[in-house]
């Protein structure tokens, strides 16, 4: 069972935003969309939330198409971060974490449970009671982060989903390694998730299979370790690259960047020897 596009395209007007664009979103599985400004990312996450239906193509959740969904059914199964979450209330980040539990029935008692196992997942226990317009932006992220925990938490042999736009964009170092580790390892509970991202190396480090995107055509997909190369990001970026190996792990760096980064050691090695 997945979460799929099979085929979709969307057109506004005579203009083409996504073309013949196919995944599959597996539980167990961490996907990247990858892409430069104006791909189709953001069209790709909108189909599959299904906010916005495509022009041609299907999209199907668990074998049934998202169209046949109900509200309620839906939200319990499939649950969107967005970049960023008003909030203009005074809530606490307990109550902000509760908005995830509306669509289920479920008891006060059973609520706050949830809500203390799901702080407890991503480290918010010491801002319990805190409001939260005065958390910073990352602290807050967490906090929606755990809210669609909280919306995807009832026991289901269904696989659930979790689709993430552009999550790390605002955050820094530690809590985008913090926001995205926590996403991983929700792939261990059934759950598929989705995240577009800017950053190539994080997608590089999280994402078991990576989408590219270009101009809303699909460039590569598949296994990380086999679609990231040099040229397919050149291919998809129009930007020269370079991979190298650290304990391991592939980095993509720029290539301008490596030449002029060697030339410097070059010189600094040069310096110290005469």
């Amino acid at each position: 069972m997945t979460l799929e596009t099979k085929g979709i395209s969307k057109y506004i007007g005579k203009k083409s935003i996504l073309n013949d664009c196919s995944i599959k979103i597996k539980p167990g599985c961490f996907t990247a969309v990858v892409g430069p400004n104006g791909a189709g990312k953001t069209t790709l996450l909108k189909s599959l939330s299904g906010e916005d239906k495509p022009s041609t193509g299907k999209i199907v959740m668990n074998y049934k198409p998202l169209d046949d969904y109900q509200g309620k059914e839906l939200a319990i199964n499939r649950a969107i971060l967005p970049q960023q979450t008003i909030v203009n209330f005074p809530f606490t980040v307990e109550q902000v974490i509760e908005i995830g539990r509306y669509p289920h029935n479920t008891n006060r008692a059973e609520n706050e449970a949830i809500i203390q196992e799901v702080m407890r997942q991503t480290a918010l226990e010491r801002f319990s009671g805190r409001i939260y317009q005065t958390l910073s932006g990352g602290e807050k992220q967490r906090v929606q982060m755990a809210r669609v925990m909280a919306q995807l938490h009832h026991e289901t042999d269904l696989p659930k989903y979790l689709l993430l736009d552009e999550p790390t964009s605002s955050l820094d170092l530690a809590q985008q390694h913090t926001l995205l580790s926590i996403a991983k390892d929700l792939c261990g509970s059934n759950i598929g998730v989705l995240a577009v991202l800017h950053d190539l190396n994080l997608a590089l480090q999280y994402a078991d299979e990576i989408l590219f995107l270009k101009l809303g055509q699909t460039v590569a997909y598949g296994k990380s370790e086999e679609v990231v190369t040099e040229e397919t990001i050149e291919d998809t970026f129009s930007y020269p690259v370079t991979l190298l190996e650290n304990q391991g792990r592939k980095i993509i760096v720029p290539k301008y960047f490596k030449e002029n980064f060697s030339a410097k050691t070059k010189q600094i090695a040069y310096e110290h020897s005469n």
